[in-house]
């Protein structure tokens, strides 16, 4: 039987008009356990509907903050408003939502190979959007544990007020410059699509959609080849994806033809290369 919760809306941080970052607390003040990379399903009482209106979302906070969980939200409003969105930032803190318990495996961080040995393989995590939220949980997480493992997060947005969380990555990146990469060995990079407009005037990174890091230049390096030192290939790296569909197919058109596999088509010895969750 599913078991729903209450919790309390304890803060809220407009990022923009469309874009949020909510932290609940549950009323009993008890954070559930759960995994990096795990949703929560949350509801709220829609007036006009009548009834509570339940969405999941990926958890942004780890699971060592045992304070609260946070979540990262954009408002839907096309081609309709979204129902528990448009409720959602409406809400105020102090109010009250349910939920529940944490679930979802699609992107659990992977720690064995086939054989049972430890899988020791780069961490690349390729966030669009909103779907960057697990990878906040996966860099928090996996440094928190002292992981030796390296890792590299990349966020893709169509605005620099969309990179809902470059401060808290590039912090982790001047700390791995600081304490050194073999205590500590994380790299955050970010990409614009939309660098014409002048809202992004000032952006001096990388453009295009999140996927042309992998896209090969002249000398035949892709950007994230170049920024790691040396080939991607399936024996040393593991991809991580989320976002709308297209994000997890342009990925995919640059990974396939490197035999990189998913784990929903994993080999017949059980080895892949790559998870994903797509919402949309």
């Amino acid at each position: 039987m599913v078991v729903e919760n209450k919790a309390t809306i304890t803060y809220i941080q407009l990022l923009k008009e469309d874009l949020a970052i909510f932290r609940l607390v549950p009323n009993d003040g008890v954070v559930p356990d759960y995994h990096a990379g795990q949703f929560i399903t949350i509801g709220m009482n829609v007036p006009s509907e009548g009834k509570v209106i339940r969405r999941a979302y990926s958890i942004a906070s780890h699971p060592e903050n045992k304070k609260y969980i946070e979540l990262v939200i954009r408002w839907v409003r096309k081609p309709l408003p979204g129902r528990l969105t448009t409720q959602l930032f409406n809400a105020k803190e102090g109010d009250e939502v349910t939920w529940i318990k944490p679930t979802g495996a699609a992107l659990s961080i992977n720690e064995t190979l086939p054989n049972g040995n430890k899988d020791n393989r780069r961490i690349v995590c390729i966030g669009g959007g909103t779907g960057i939220a697990p990878f906040v949980s996966f860099a928090q997480h996996l440094h928190d544990v002292g992981d030796k493992r390296e890792i590299v997060v990349l966020h893709g947005a169509s605005y620099v007020d969309e990179l809902s969380y470059k401060e808290l990555f590039t912090n982790l990146e001047y700390e791995s410059l600081d304490k050194g990469k073999d205590k500590w060995n994380f790299t955050y990079r970010a990409t614009i699509s939309r660098p014409q407009d002048w809202f992004n005037r000032s952006w001096g990174g990388q453009t295009g959609r999140v996927e042309t890091f992998l896209r090969p230049r002249e000398d035949g390096m892709s950007p994230l080849e170049e920024l790691v030192g040396e080939k991607i290939t399936k024996d040393n790296t593991m991809f991580y994806i989320c976002g709308w569909q297209g994000t997890i197919d342009g990925v995919m058109d640059f990974l396939k033809p490197k035999n990189f596999v998913t784990q929903r088509e994993k080999r017949a010895d059980g080895s892949f290369e790559v998870k994903f969750e797509s919402y949309g």
